[in-house]
Order: C-alpha cells, then sequence, then structure tokens
C-alpha cells in the first residue's frame, strides 16, 4: 500500500494536464503501470480526482471483494492487466501524434455518472484514467464484473481511429488541399469522426507545451497537421488501410440511435459495386461545389450568408433582450427615470447578465440625459459600452450630438471629437439623419449641435428611389407613361376631413356601437336588468380602481432587487381609469361559457399595449407632423386634383423627405414580447377574480344575501390537457341575457377605417393612423420573420400591392343587409347561414345523478345528453356572436364609405386587418360589400353579371361560358322574382350554393335590366373570376405537364376541364376493374364514386395532405351519403384514399415529382439543423417557424400557464412539419405573387381590384381586362426559372462554405443534400403562352 501513495501522491503533484512535458509522461505511465499492477493485485485502486488537492486529499478507496467470486476475478484481472500493458505501450508510441495535435480519441463512457468518479471530469480527465477504469467505477469492481472481450473491442477501435486519422492526413497530402481544417479542438463536439459515432474529442489542458502554431480558434493549420503525419513513424500506412478503418468508424459510428440507412455502409457497398459510379457522383459533386464557390463572393456581397450567422447569435438572447428594453422603455414613459437608470446599472455590473445587453439598450437611458442635457451622464453610458466591449452606434452619437445641442455652453471641441469619433467608426452624419428615429424635437437639436462646428451643413436625405431589382417588375417601375392610375371619388377637403375621423377614433383606442338588437321594444324586465348592470359597474369600477391603486404601492415598494423585472412600470404607463375600463369592458364581452385563462389574459395585455403605442405617438409629437403629410397624401387621390404618376407609396416617401424636420413617423418603440402582455394581463384577471363581487339575493330577494364572485377560476381538460378558465357566475350571465345591452364596445382596430389606409413605406410602418399594426402576421413571440424583412431592402411591389388592396373603397348593400338583420331577430336561419339566438338553443337536462331509479345505462346516456346540450349552446352562442357582431358593425357603417388596411401571413397571402367584417368573410358578409366606387356596366358587363350569378348557384360548373349565359336567360324570371320578393316569392335565390351572394347579384341585374340602358347603368357590384384548382395549376406550370395542365384549364378548351370529376372518374376506372377481379369493398362501392366524394382530397392534396387527412376527409363524405353501408364506410375510405393518390399521381406526374422533391429537400435541410428559407420571386423572404415544441412555465399568483413555445429559433428545427409544409407553403408564396402581380398591372391600368386569394373581384365593366392581366402576369411568373432559381438559392443558404473532406462531420448528409437540390425535377412540354388563350384559367 505504501508504494501505491507514494505513486498516487508524486503524480498528483506532477500532473497539471494529461500529458505535460513528454519525458514526465513517459516516466508516469511507467509509474501508472507499477501503480496498477499493486492495485490490482491488492484489490484496492486510487480514486483520480479533478484536481491535484482533492487528489492529495482522497487518493484511495478501497473495495473488498467477494471470497466466492476470487477465482473468477483473478482470471479476468489477468486478462485486464494485459488489455492494459498493451494499451500504455500504444500511448507511448502514440505520445507525439496525439500531443501534436492537442486531442486524444477515448471510446464514450456507456454509465456515465453510475460510479464513484466525479460526473464532471470527461473533460480534464487523464487518458491514463481511462486505461484504468471506462465504466465510471474502480477497476477491482470493474473486473469482478465487466467482460474482458469489451475491453479488447475497445482497444481495436482505438487501433482503427488511429487508422482513419492517419489516413484522412495521407489523403489531404494527396488532394494538397488549401482550406484550414473545420473541426473545433478544445471541447468541440465537431470533431472529424463521422455523424453519430460514440467518440469524443477532449483537449488536453496544458496546451503551453504543445510544439505546434495553433490559429486563433484553436484549429491546427494544414500545414502543420502534415509535418506532425510525416514526424509520425506510422503516418505512412496504406491508403487500403484507411479506408478500411473508415468504414468501420462509419459503420460503428451509424449504430447509435439512427433509422437512416447508414451513408457510410451504402458508399462502401457502392465502391464495391460500382467503382464508375462512385468516381462519377464525387466528380458531381465537385462540380457543384466549383460552380458553388463561384457564387459565394456574389453571395457574401448581399450579405445573405450572415444572415442565418447573425439571426442565430442575436436570437440567443432576443426574447430577453427585448423584454429589457420594453421594460426601461416603459419606466422612461412613466417618468420613472431612477428605476431605469438602477435597472440598467444592476444588469451591467453582473456578467452573466451584462451579455444580454446591447447599444440600443444603453441609448434608451442616454436619450433621457440627452433631453435634460447632462452631458456628462452620457460620456458615463460610453463608458459603460466601453466596459461592456459594445460599440457606439449611431443612435449613440445621435444622442450625444442632441444633449450637445441644448446645453447652450457646450465646447465645439466636444462637438468636433464626438464627429471624429463618428467618421473613426465608419459613420457619418448623414447616416444620422437618414437612419436615425427621431422623437419630439431631436433631429433639430441634432442638426443644432452639427451646425455649430459646420454651419453650412444641410442633410443629404435618401430619398427610398432604388427601385424593385425583380425582372417581373421592373418595367412596372420604370415604364410609367402608360399608367393610369385611379382617383378616389372624393375631393381632397372630403378626404381630409375623414382623416380627422379616423384620427379622433383611433385616439380613443375604442369605439361604442349600436347593436342591431336594439330594435327590438324593451320590455320592463330589460330596463330593470339594464340598470342593475349600469349600478353593478359603477360599483365594480371604484372597488377595481381602489385594489389597482394598492396593488401598485406594493409593487412600488417590495422590489428589493434591481434586476429582477417586474409589472410595475406596465401599471404604470396608462391613467389607472384605463385599466379599469379594461378590465371592464371584458367582463361585458366574457361568453357564458368562459374563456381561456390565456386568451383573456392575452387579450387585456394587448389592448394595455395598443393604448400604451398610441400615447407614446402622442408624446413624441408625431401625431401633428402624419396629419401634414396626409393632407398632402390626398392630393394623389382625391379627384378634384392634378394627375400624378407615382405610387401612393412613392408620394408618401416624397411627403415625408420633404417635411424632414420634427419627428420620425416610423418610430422605433420596442414591441412588448408575448410574455410580458400575458403576464400583464393575467395580473389584470387575478385582480377582477379577487375584488368584482355580486350581492347574491339580487335576482332572488328569498336567498341569503352575502357578496359572491362574478369571475370564477376554474379548470378543464381540453384532450389531455388541463387549461386554466374564467366563467362568469350564472347570475351575471342571466343578467347580461335578460339586459339585452343595446350598445357593443370594440377596439378601433376592428372597425373598417373612414380614409384611406396609410401606405405601407416600410416593415414597421403602414395600415392604421396611430393603432399598431405588424405587416406580417406571425404566432405571438416568433420574431424570425420581422429579422428577414428588416434586412430586406427590396420589398416596394409587395408593399405597393398591399396598398392597391387597402385603397379599394368599399360601402354597404343596404337593401340586403335590412333583410338579414330582418332574419337575425326573428329566430335566424340555418339553412341561410343566419345563427338562431339562445332560445332556440336546446333545453339543458336537469336530473339528480343520485336518484336510486336511474340505472348506470340511464345515467351515462343523461350524462351524454346533457354534455352535447351544453356543446350545442355554447356552439350556437358564439356563431351568434359572431354574427351579432358582423351585422352591427355593418349597420354602424350602412352610410359610410370604408376601407380596409391589408397585411399579410409568412407566406405572402394578404388579409384584411379588421378581423370580424370584411370581404374574406361569410357568404352573408361578402354580400352586403359592394364597391363605393360604381362604373357602367359597358357593352359585356350585363352578361358578366349574369355568368356571375350562374357561378354563385354551382349548377353549370361544366358548362361553357356560352352556356351559363344562356341559362341565366332562361331564369330571369325566377331572378326578378328573387329580387322583388326574396321572403316571400318563389324564393329561387335560396337554394344557390351562395344564397346571400345570388340575392345580391339578382337585384343588381333586375335594376340594370329594368334600367332605360343597361350599357349604362351604374354598377357597384363585384364580379369574381376564380381559379381552377389554382394550386394544382401552380404545380402543372412548373412541371410544364401537358395532361396536368389540360386537367385545370392552362390549355385552351371549349368547356372548362372539372378536374375533380377527371379524378372521379379515374377512381372509377380502377374500382371496375378491382371489382372485376373480386374485391369486396370495389364492388360495394358500385355508384357511390362522386365528384363530392373526391373534391376535397384533389384539392387539398396540392396542399400537402397525407393519406390519413385524405381517409377521414372521404369518409365524411361517405357518412353523409345516406344509402352507403355504415359497415363499410372504413374499408370503403382506406380503398378510395389509395385510388385517388394514384389517379393524381397518373394524372399530374410532373406534379407529384415536384412536390416529393420539395418534400425531400425541406427533410435533408432540417435535418442539418436548419429551418427551410426561401425568397418568392418578388422578393419577399419567407422562413418556416416550425421547431420542436419546447414548454415555457409563466408563474403567477393564479396558476402556472404552460406555453408550449413551437417557433423558438434556439431550438432544433421540428423536421416532419419543415417537410410537410415546405410544398403548400411555397404554393402559396407562388399564388400570391401571382395575385400581387395582377394587383399591381390593375392599378396601373385604371381598375378597382380585390383579391380573397385565388378569386379576383372587379367591375362587370373590366373583368375582361382583369382576365388579361391575371394571365399574362401567370406566363410572367412561370417563364422565371422558378424551381432554378429556389434551387440556387437553398444550394447556397445551405451548402456553399461547407468543407468537402470526408472528415468531415456532416459530411455525408451534406453530400446527399448538395445532390439532391441541384438535381431540379425535369420540366415538360406544356407551351406556357397557351395560358394567355384559356378561358377558363380563370372563371
Amino acid at each position: 500500500m505504501s508504494l501505491l501513495r507514494v505513486c498516487a501522491f508524486a503524480k498528483c503533484l506532477n500532473r497539471r494536464s494529461l500529458f505535460g512535458e513528454c519525458a514526465v509522461r513517459v516516466s508516469l505511465a511507467d509509474r501508472c503501470q507499477l501503480c496498477l499492477c499493486a492495485s490490482i493485485r491488492g484489490g484496492a485502486v486510487r480514486r483520480i480526482s479533478e484536481t491535484p488537492l482533492l487528489c492529495q486529499r482522497r487518493n484511495v478507496s478501497f473495495v473488498i471483494p467477494k471470497r466466492e467470486d476470487a477465482k473468477k476475478r483473478v482470471l479476468e484481472q489477468s486478462q485486464l492487466l494485459d488489455v492494459l500493458e498493451a494499451r500504455i505501450q500504444q500511448l507511448q508510441s502514440d505520445i507525439f501524434l496525439d500531443v501534436q495535435h492537442a486531442k486524444v480519441q477515448f471510446v464514450k463512457n456507456p454509465s456515465s455518472g453510475r460510479g464513484v468518479l466525479p460526473a464532471k471530469s470527461p473533460r480534464s480527465t487523464p487518458k491514463e484514467k481511462s486505461s484504468i477504469s471506462k465504466s465510471g467505477k474502480t477497476v477491482a469492481k470493474g473486473a469482478s464484473e465487466s467482460h474482458p472481450s469489451r475491453w479488447m473491442e475497445k482497444l481495436t477501435q482505438e487501433k482503427n481511429n488511429k487508422l482513419t486519422k492517419q489516413q484522412h492526413l495521407h489523403q489531404k497530402i494527396q488532394k494538397n488541399v488549401k482550406e484550414k481544417p473545420t473541426a473545433k479542438s478544445k471541447g468541440s463536439k465537431s470533431s472529424s469522426v463521422l455523424p453519430g459515432t460514440s467518440h469524443k474529442t477532449i483537449s488536453t489542458t496544458k496546451k503551453t507545451t504543445v510544439p505546434l502554431i495553433k490559429n486563433r480558434k484553436g484549429r491546427m493549420k494544414l500545414s502543420d497537421e502534415i509535418r506532425a503525419a510525416v514526424s509520425s513513424p506510422v503516418a505512412s500506412s496504406s491508403a487500403a488501410a484507411g479506408t478500411a478503418a473508415m468504414a468501420h468508424k462509419v459503420s460503428k459510428g451509424k449504430q447509435k440511435g439512427s433509422k437512416n440507412p447508414v451513408p457510410g455502409k451504402e458508399g462502401q457497398k457502392q465502391t464495391v459495386a460500382d467503382p464508375q459510379g462512385m468516381v462519377k457522383e464525387l466528380a458531381e459533386v465537385e462540380e457543384l461545389e466549383r460552380r458553388l464557390s463561384q457564387q459565394v463572393s456574389q453571395w457574401t456581397s448581399s450579405s445573405n450568408p450572415e444572415r442565418l450567422q447573425e439571426y442565430s447569435e442575436g436570437a440567443a438572447c432576443g426574447d430577453i433582450q427585448l423584454s429589457i428594453r420594453s421594460y426601461l422603455e416603459a419606466c422612461v414613459f412613466a417618468g420613472d427615470v431612477e428605476r431605469a437608470h438602477r435597472f440598467l446599472l444592476s444588469q451591467h455590473r453582473v456578467m452573466s447578465r451584462r451579455k444580454h445587453l446591447n447599444t440600443g439598450v444603453y441609448n434608451i437611458i442616454m436619450r433621457v440625459w440627452a433631453k435634460k442635457g447632462i452631458l456628462n451622464q452620457i460620456g458615463r453610458m460610453f463608458i459603460l459600452l466601453e466596459e461592456a466591449g459594445l460599440k457606439p452606434n449611431l443612435g449613440s452619437y445621435c444622442t450625444a450630438l442632441e444633449c450637445m445641442g441644448r446645453n447652450p455652453n457646450c465646447s465645439p471641441k466636444v462637438i468636433i471629437r464626438c464627429l471624429s469619433q463618428m467618421e473613426e467608426d465608419g459613420l457619418s452624419v448623414d447616416d444620422l439623419f437618414s437612419q436615425c428615429v427621431f422623437r419630439q424635437d431631436e433631429r433639430d437639436m441634432v442638426l443644432k449641435a452639427v451646425h455649430i462646428v459646420q454651419p453650412d451643413y444641410q442633410p443629404s436625405l435618401n430619398t427610398n428611389a432604388n427601385q424593385c431589382s425583380s425582372s417581373l417588375v421592373k418595367d412596372f417601375y420604370t415604364q410609367k407613361s402608360d399608367h393610369q392610375y385611379p382617383k378616389l371619388d372624393f375631393t381632397q377637403e372630403e378626404l381630409q376631413e375623414r382623416f380627422k375621423r379616423q384620427l379622433r377614433i383611433e385616439q380613443a383606442c375604442t369605439i361604442t356601437i349600436d347593436s342591431v338588437e336594439a330594435a327590438k321594444p324593451v320590455t320592463e324586465n330589460m330596463a330593470k336588468m339594464r340598470e342593475l348592470l349600469a349600478d353593478q359597474r359603477a360599483q365594480w369600477q371604484k372597488i377595481l380602481l381602489q385594489a389597482l391603486r394598492e396593488s401598485k404601492m406594493i409593487l412600488a415598494n417590495t422590489n428589493t432587487k434591481d434586476y429582477r423585472l417586474n409589472l410595475y412600470p406596465y401599471l404604470c404607463v396608462l391613467e389607472d381609469r384605463e385599466y379599469v375600463d379594461i378590465m371592464i369592458q371584458s367582463v361585458a364581452s366574457l361568453p357564458p361559457s368562459g374563456e381561456s385563462l390565456k386568451i383573456l389574459a392575452s387579450d387585456l395585455g394587448n389592448r394595455v399595449y395598443t393604448k400604451y403605442s398610441v400615447r407614446q405617438k402622442h408624446q413624441n409629437q408625431m401625431v401633428e407632423k402624419l396629419g401634414n403629410i396626409y393632407n398632402g397624401y390626398t392630393e394623389l387621390l382625391a379627384k378634384d386634383t392634378k394627375e400624378y404618376d407615382i405610387l401612393p407609396r412613392e408620394h408618401w416617401c416624397k411627403l415625408e423627405t420633404d417635411q424632414s424636420t420634427g419627428p420620425t413617423l416610423q418610430g422605433g418603440e420596442t414591441h412588448w414580447p408575448y410574455i410580458v402582455t400575458l403576464e400583464l394581463g393575467t395580473y389584470m384577471v387575478d385582480m377582477m377574480v379577487k375584488n368584482l363581487k355580486i350581492n347574491s339575493d339580487i335576482l332572488n330577494p328569498a336567498f341569503d344575501r352575502k357578496l359572491i364572485p362574478i369571475l370564477y377560476h376554474m379548470y378543464t381538460f381540453r384532450s389531455t390537457r388541463q387549461v386554466g378558465f374564467i366563467k362568469p357566475h350564472p347570475i351575471l350571465t342571466q343578467m347580461q341575457q335578460e339586459a339585452m345591452e343595446t350598445k357593443l364596445t370594440f377596439d378601433s382596430y376592428v372597425m373598417p377605417m373612414q380614409c384611406p389606409p396609410v401606405p405601407w413605406t416600410s416593415v414597421k410602418f403602414g395600415a392604421y393612423l396611430l393603432t399598431p399594426t405588424k405587416l406580417m402576421r406571425t404566432v405571438e413571440g416568433a420574431t424570425q420573420h420581422d429579422v428577414l424583412l428588416e434586412k430586406c431592402q427590396d420589398l416596394h411591389a409587395v408593399l405597393d400591392s398591399l396598398n392597391q388592396l387597402g385603397n379599394c373603397a368599399w360601402r354597404i348593400n343596404k337593401p340586403l343587409l335590412d333583410i338579414i338583420i330582418s332574419i337575425f331577430n326573428d329566430r335566424g336561419s340555418d339553412k341561410l347561414d343566419i345563427p338562431p339566438p339562445l332560445s332556440e338553443a336546446p333545453k339543458i337536462p336537469h336530473f339528480n345523478a343520485q336518484d336510486p331509479t336511474y340505472t348506470a345505462s340511464e345515467k351515462a346516456h343523461m350524462k351524454r345528453e346533457v354534455i352535447n346540450a351544453k356543446k350545442k349552446c355554447s356552439e350556437m352562442h358564439s356563431l351568434r356572436m359572431d354574427a351579432l357582431y358582423k351585422l352591427s358593425i355593418a349597420n354602424h357603417m350602412r352610410d359610410e364609405i370604408f376601407w380596409f388596411p391589408h397585411n399579410m401571413d409568412f407566406r405572402g397571402r394578404t388579409y384584411p386587418c379588421p378581423p370580424y367584417f370584411n370581404h374574406l368573410g361569410s357568404d352573408v358578409t361578402r354580400a352586403v360589400l359592394v364597391f363605393a366606387e360604381g362604373k357602367p356596366l359597358g357593352p359585356k358587363g350585363l352578361d358578366w353579371l349574369k355568368i356571375h350569378l350562374v357561378n354563385l348557384t354551382g349548377l353549370k360548373k361544366r358548362s361553357s361560358l356560352d352556356g351559363r349565359l344562356e341559362y341565366a336567360n332562361t331564369i330571369m324570371e325566377d331572378v326578378l322574382d328573387s329580387a322583388d320578393n326574396p321572403l316571400n316569392g318563389k324564393k329561387w335565390w335560396m337554394n344557390a350554393d351562395e344564397p346571400w351572394q345570388a340575392l345580391s347579384c339578382c337585384m343588381e341585374l333586375a335594376n340594370a335590366v329594368r334600367s332605360p340602358d343597361p350599357t349604362q347603368f351604374i354598377s357597384h357590384f363585384p364580379v369574381h373570376q376564380d381559379g381552377s384548382c389554382n394550386g394544382l395549376q401552380h404545380y402543372a406550370a412548373l412541371g410544364r405537364d401537358v395532361i396536368g395542365a389540360t386537367s385545370v384549364n392552362l390549355m385552351p378548351c371549349d368547356v372548362p376541364q372539372d378536374v375533380y370529376s377527371g379524378v372521379a372518374q379515374q377512381v372509377e376506372e380502377f374500382r371496375v376493374r378491382d371489382a372485376k377481379s373480386g374485391l369486396k369493398i370495389a364492388q360495394v362501392l358500385e355508384g357511390f364514386i362522386s365528384r363530392k366524394v373526391v373534391k376535397q382530397t384533389v384539392m387539398t392534396v396540392v396542399y400537402g395532405v397525407t393519406r390519413y387527412g385524405g381517409r377521414l376527409q372521404i369518409e365524411k363524405r361517405l357518412k353523409e351519403i345516406e344509402e352507403f353501408p355504415k359497415e363499410h364506410v372504413w374499408d370503403a375510405s382506406h380503398y378510395l384514399v389509395r385510388m385517388v393518390f394514384s389517379g393524381l399521381k397518373e394524372m399530374f406526374t410532373g406534379t407529384r415529382e415536384i412536390q416529393d422533391w420539395l418534400t425531400e429537400s425541406a427533410r435533408l435541410i432540417s435535418k442539418s439543423g436548419h429551418t427551410v428559407e426561401w425568397v418568392t420571386p418578388l422578393g419577399l423572404p419567407i422562413i418556416q417557424p416550425y421547431h420542436r415544441t419546447r414548454n415555457q412555465v409563466l408563474k403567477s399568483t393564479m396558476q402556472h400557464i404552460n406555453l408550449q413555445i413551437s417557433h423558438d429559433t434556439k431550438e432544433r428545427p421540428d423536421t416532419v412539419k419543415q417537410k410537410n409544409a415546405f410544398p403548400p407553403n411555397f404554393i402559396h408564396s407562388l399564388d400570391s405573387t401571382h395575385m400581387m402581380l395582377t394587383a399591381l398591372h390593375c392599378y396601373s391600368a385604371g381598375l378597382t381590384f380585390v383579391s380573397v386569394h385565388d378569386c379576383f373581384w372587379t367591375h362587370a365593366l373590366t373583368v375582361d381586362t382583369m382576365n388579361k392581366v391575371c394571365r399574362e402576369q401567370f406566363v410572367a411568373l412561370h417563364s422565371q426559372p422558378i424551381l432554378q432559381e429556389l434551387s440556387n438559392f437553398l444550394l447556397l443558404k445551405y451548402c456553399a462554405g461547407l468543407p468537402t473532406e470526408a472528415k468531415n462531420k456532416k459530411y455525408q448528409e451534406y453530400r446527399r443534400l448538395l445532390l439532391l437540390l441541384a438535381k431540379v425535377p425535369k420540366t415538360g412540354d406544356f407551351d406556357l403562352q397557351r395560358v394567355k388563350e384559356s378561358t377558363y384559367f380563370f372563371s
């Protein structure tokens, strides 16, 4: 034992790392051998700790083996000793090569953490340690339990690893590769082994003794690595041995957790079976890499490759940074500068928190000191920036100069020094005025400071003159001589008055309107309930006001830790009464069945943020400037002003440039993170639940009087998840229902705008006057879309198309609205899609579950009936309230002209911003909307109205236009009867597919045919032209698929081709064939395969529906057929979905190939750790926000809310969602591009144009012009090499710059991705120009 102690102690004194100097290491190895012999034979082993100090204090642990195992143990120990001796010799022979590489390969610990070794040991554990014990146990114990064969296998594997390394070096020498190795050294997982291997790269801790020069990232230069290989006595091992070692290594590596085929094994087989094929593939890869390397310089110049890197760096602390910024801004806005300053300093002092700060955070506080003219505080902030390792940016210098401008005693030398420092940092004074966001008089102060040292300086502003670079619209922006931009039918004075009205609505943030139920006579009970509710609300306001003030005092005084974010500043940005009003409003709109806490809290938080944002704009003094610019903007739109040849966005930008003084309209306010709005909302809900009470005897004096809460916090199950719910007390619900109040209060953004929207001029500015609006709708909390948009400088065409859609003026079809309201107030109509009132809901049965007269089965049946009745009541209430909101808004706007501002989703599909009432809604809402501007029908307008009516009935889908027109003429008697007596006549219109739009069209037709000259009849009615299975049209055009193109009307035909009927016919042929061969289910389906059965599946296949989803769709359709035997539904739906997919594959061969290519590309991209990203032909960047879901818990006093976040960029991509969503999302991005192109060119032709995705609307007069533009733009779009450009983008995005050596960890996946992306699906022979002649392409 004394020998063991001496050896262990000596070794601890000398050991700084696994290998110290060479001589020391050899002697230690000898000692180690001696120690091992002594310890194994003596039955004790030294326990090695991570540090020398611990090693001295705890260097021995005793393990006493059981006597009955003695014989077995002796045999195993002797075998183990042989292995260890061989290992020591191997280490001694390897010493130079391994030290020069500063890394040692050892087998991954299969049972880490189970033995007596410390859990953190792998990074600093010596290699001798692995030779003592690799299972985390002492040798004696390990020897008695482990199998010698394992040790022999590991030793063999070590030899193979070494051979592989040597072979990699040999290959480098042969190829004379000039690139630097990419494998990181210190503790990096990105080692030289192939994917999935169970090896790690461990750095020696003392690198100063290594006689090799490394680059700053710890990687060896290639020349040094080659020199090390040459100096090694075994570096000249044969290439064949190296190849074998590599194949062994790959095959071993892929055993760990991989279900995919092993690339290494496949490669090995391929080499043996087809060496020529392998050579050809390698040549192809080399050619692709050469081509990519040529484009990398262009790629880097456009800053695209940095995009992912920059974003990944910023995303790591993006949410925290956003929370910090919003907290500081709220403090400053509320006037609590001291709290903001303390908080920033507390974050700055601690390194772990300082990493979350960026220059913009410091600038928020600098802005405050600049307003006060305290220059020494600005200087301190610059010192803090330097301490944090951050550089001042334009905003920093802007605040410094503003402070100097406000300070009358500021020395010119200080200003000169500031400007010269800016210049050293590569920033110019012009950049200040063109890129900084100014508030109040900041710009004037900065200019004042500059004028002190440069009296003649005038800012040179960027007029935003750079044009759209997309070749699709280059001519649109450069050749404007023939453009005829439409004017609005208003004078400039009228538009300016409308602006003032809209501004007042948005400043109030809410609007109260009359409900359409107001027409009912007021009964005595209704009046009583309304009075009771008014009294209660007055009391609740006082109670909430007191509770809010008390809770704010507690929050203000109990926040002892300055570095912690709390809600206090967010509760100070508005007046106390405004918070109370928001809470009272939410009680009034709570449904009887309750609302999810998460949804209710988020809604409350967002309302506070909207009001705060509007107040900020007032404080920054931008409202007056907005009014001045809008007054100038009306010159472009008004009918009594001169003609302009510029677009709304261009005109607005010019006006902003001309009026550059004062605040910037595009304010740099920080949007509150979702977690902040949710926490604030939860706090407010908690206050409501605790404080809002009502007397229990308010409706029934017989009850005992006591105060009871009006809101209850309870839990319910959604699927398997428990969800917090806020439910109103039945007394409150009863009072609200019986009161039947005549007023509805909405947020201002819910209403259509009463003036033309502000044109989108940038990602952050457009749509409403003051209400914050996002250009791109995203999942709450997702920021990756905004990052891409802000980096994109070329969105003019996208913004201009949104502006064109938003500039369309609307009005209400009053006669039709009155008919709909009359039915709504008279019990509704399920057939006509008018929801009935709750009085028509089924009564909820009441029964006593304890009643012994009921059997168990009867009780179960009664419970099911109760559940179903409650569910039905809840659904009816939701539908009724939705209809009430839509009809009340329509009724409020009945005498107004109004506009719908637009934005888009992340695929580029456009939507109106007002959520309830818009032209994307149901048949009812579409029917009551007509264009504000009327145009004469012209020579063909009446025919288009008739054809449109037939289209709305859905009766003549397979007929030609002439056939539809002929049918319309035969039913004119019914049409006129419907217009004259809609509710008491023949009611022909009620049987149409879209009954309310059909009735509206009947009325328009009746007025037109009864006018003196139908060609001069002024029509406001929108005529629709709908794409024929638009998704398949884009696929067929991409693949130039002749058969597919014919099926979806890209090819001119005499009658419209119906792809759904075509697929149904194909499936019927398959069924007949199978029925003849005796398949029972095919025989059962005879006579049941129709267009309706297959339509939904065919329509959604193009958008990524799976066979599982398709089967459910067909099952639903079969269940609707009463004659079909229900016992065969399951088998029939399985059979039919297979046949539908087979039929589509035969009809659309090109489509399937493209879809498969897109799917597989997305799968490999997401497997490599990236989300799929692309750019539309109009330059809109798109990224799929699907990541693996992580749970985040929001802790509050009410309950812990579990947030499932699936858009976090720090998580790995969700491969399944990425691959399934890419084909439909890509097609959606193409159909939105086609719509935007059509919108732009219709606008330049003077047309009124709006769209509902792939359904285009215009006046009857201009249908032919719109059809021509629509076809031309589709041909122009698909004349671009869309798939080739996508391939190039994806190759540059995901394959450029990756190393080509086979040793790279991801090489196999990289090669497969490279070859796949480069192999664009082949196209057919379809001539795109034929689309221009196709009548039924859109019809």
